[in-house]
């Protein structure tokens, strides 16, 4: 009985013994498998913004406005308007005219100082007449000194009594040629005040011209971005309403409003089309080869509309970096806002959070063009 109790407690502790020895064989399965597996989070890839010289555009909008606006108004008033012969969205050559007043009052106050130059005229030859022969009868000794000299101060002042009346014959013609208002330049009339019948006033502006015809856009532009633009370099100008044209910048004006921080730079445009003055349109400067920071465009991500790139941070963390679009390719993107030596990612940046731990793995490698198929073997009869 002994014996048999003895056997029965042995196999129960060879039991016990057995299990012991596979629990901790599989908690050092189970310690091994942890160490031997990687270290979690989204595996990615990484590249470095780098500074490349890539050529440059400046994006600006603005307001459609005249090179040079020139008003045109009456010098002569009082006058009533007769006929007008232009209207708004007319081309005038320089001396078309414009508008006739009646001046019917002044041509007869025209003919009245024609008279009166005729008659001085008259006088003066009579006067001059007289002063010779009393020079010659001085010179005989038949006439006194006196006399002399009454008729030299005739002759004189017959002379000055002409270049009064040749004076007001001036100003009377000039009067008239008021009555006629002509385009001071060439150009495109953009606005018309006056009507037939009208009683003009002097100085009352009557039409507006924009010389020449030729408009440019005041282009606002960002301090930041005003050093690039220069005089002289191209630009497209796009409108919503009349299309794309282009132009060149004219002058880049020297200051910066204090508000906005916006400068100006007037870009002539080279064939305005259906573009008018006041139209809203945006231009693209180009500025050429400039320094500027890149990164991959797959980088590249918005978030809450905002564009910017994960950057490595420390450890295996990353963050996002907002950052200004400059301009972009297929496969480069310039920004601004990112810090030299910053490692972007790339792959699997789509995935990832605000301060998410990443693995970093090798770039995949672009797959081998296939190669063309053999050419069939000739067979030779």
């Amino acid at each position: 009985m002994t014996i048999t109790l003895d056997k029965t407690r042995a196999g129960g502790l060879a039991v016990l013994m057995a299990a012991s020895l596979l629990l901790a064989a599989c908690d050092h399965s189970t310690e091994n498998k942890k160490e031997e597996a990687p270290a979690g989070g989204q595996a990615v890839t990484v590249q470095p913004a780098l500074t490349e010289n890539l050529a440059r555009t400046v994006s600006a909008s603005g307001t459609v406005s005249a090179w040079e606006e020139v008003p045109v108004g009456a010098e002569a008033g009082g006058l009533t308007a007769t006929g007008v012969f232009v209207d708004e969205g007319s081309y005038v050559r320089q001396g078309q005219p414009l508008v006739q007043m009646n001046d019917a009052l002044l041509r007869a106050q025209l003919r009245q100082q024609q008279a009166a130059v005729q008659t001085a005229e008259a006088n003066v030859a009579r006067d001059d007449a007289a002063l010779g022969r009393a020079q010659e009868l001085k010179e005989r000794g038949f006439l006194s000194q006196a006399s002399l000299d009454t008729a030299l101060a005739n002759q004189r002042s017959a002379q000055a009594n002409l270049a009064a009346a040749r004076a007001s014959l001036s100003e009377t013609r000039t009067r008239l040629s008021q009555a006629t208002i002509k385009a001071p330049v060439s150009g495109l009339v953009i606005s018309r005040s006056v009507t037939r019948g009208q009683i003009i006033t002097a100085g009352e502006e009557l039409f507006r011209i924009v010389r020449d015809g030729r408009l440019e856009l005041d282009a606002r532009i960002p301090e930041t971005q005003l050093g690039l633009v220069r005089a002289g370099q191209t630009a497209v100008v796009t409108s919503d309403q009349a299309g794309q044209t282009t132009g060149r910048v004219r002058i880049v004006t020297p200051e910066v409003d204090a508000q906005t921080r916006l400068g100006v730079a007037r870009i002539a445009l080279t064939a305005p089309g259906a573009l008018r003055p006041g139209m809203f349109a945006r231009a693209s400067i180009e500025v050429g080869d400039q320094p500027a920071m890149t990164v991959p465009t797959a980088a590249l991500l918005y978030r809450d509309n905002k564009a910017g790139v994960f950057v490595m941070a420390t450890g295996a963390t990353v963050r996002f970096q907002p950052v200004t679009v400059l301009s972009r390719t297929d496969t480069r993107t310039a920004v601004e806002g990112l810090p030299a030596g910053s490692r972007v990612v790339v792959e699997g940046a789509g995935f990832l959070g605000d301060g998410d731990t990443v693995r970093i793995v090798a770039p995949r490698a672009s797959p081998a063009p296939a190669a063309a198929p053999a050419a069939p073997a000739k067979t030779s009869r």
